[in-house]
């Protein structure tokens, strides 16, 4: 081969090599994290259980820690008193709560991994055992991490067990909203069967700026063999794509036909 072409394919295929290295690192990481769902995918369900919620009580442990640098440690206003201090039960368990949601990095760490891990864990057996991931399972994993929150952070009135169940209903009615919410916005719209050639012929033509003119005109597909230039004008399309929308009507074989029908 000849040194200028070399030259030429070694500057071409370098660029592409050395282009983007973020997006080179972003593509390996979805490679790995591909491979370990496919593995954990194969384990037994205690396993998969395990796994996901270490791993999740280890990333709610890093956000817990890092939240916690941001709100200083907040705990030290309230002190806990000693043994022998005259406190009644409800007044002690104010105090416990206080220092539940003002602690410092150690202390959200341990909060914040106990509900990422216990929803993490919870959530991969129901879907692992129902085969799907739905609002039950979802409170139902919500209600699992608020309790353990509960019991963990000492949150609430002396009663552990009603704290915990009271937590529980807390986070699941959360959850269960947030997640109905999200498969509302989620979802695609419904796509209006009245108007499926229109959309897709001024897709074709580049005129799809031009299908709410359409729906206003109410110019279904039943319409379009009948169209016309004073039709198209009515709903104010201008005389340009008025032009292209007469003449591929014209050149369509099924408009054709109707209007041959017609006639």
């Amino acid at each position: 081969m000849e040194p200028g072409k070399q030259g030429v394919m070694v500057a071409k295929i370098l660029p592409q090599q050395l282009l983007n290295p973020i997006e080179q690192l972003q593509t390996r990481f979805k490679e790995v994290e591909s491979g370990f769902k496919l593995w954990l995918s194969k384990q037994s369900i205690a396993v998969e259980a395990a796994v996901v919620t270490t791993t999740s009580a280890a990333q709610g442990a890093a956000i817990g820690a890092f939240m916690g640098t941001l709100t200083g440690d907040a705990s030290s206003p309230f002190p806990t008193p000693p043994p022998n201090a005259s406190l009644n039960p409800q007044a002690m368990a104010s105090l416990n709560q206080a220092q539940a949601l003002a602690g410092g990095p150690l202390v959200q760490a341990r909060n914040f991994a106990v509900m990422t891990g216990v929803n993490a864990g919870i959530t991969s057996v129901l879907k692992r055992i129902r085969g799907k991931e739905d609002v039950q399972s979802s409170m139902a994993a919500a209600f699992g991490s608020g309790a353990m929150f509960s019991l963990v952070s000492g949150v609430g009135g002396p009663n552990q067990a009603a704290n915990a169940v009271t937590s529980g209903l807390f986070f699941a009615l959360v959850q269960g909203g947030l997640f109905q919410l999200g498969q509302k916005f989620s979802q695609p719209p419904v796509e209006d069967t009245n108007y499926v050639k229109t959309r897709h012929m001024l897709h074709n033509l580049g005129l799809q700026n031009y299908e709410k003119h359409f729906k206003k005109g109410l110019l279904t597909d039943n319409t379009l063999p009948l169209l016309t230039d004073s039709a198209l004008r009515d709903v104010k399309i201008p005389p340009g794509p008025r032009l292209l929308i007469l003449d591929h009507i014209q050149r369509d074989p099924d408009a054709k036909e109707k209007r041959g029908g017609r006639s």
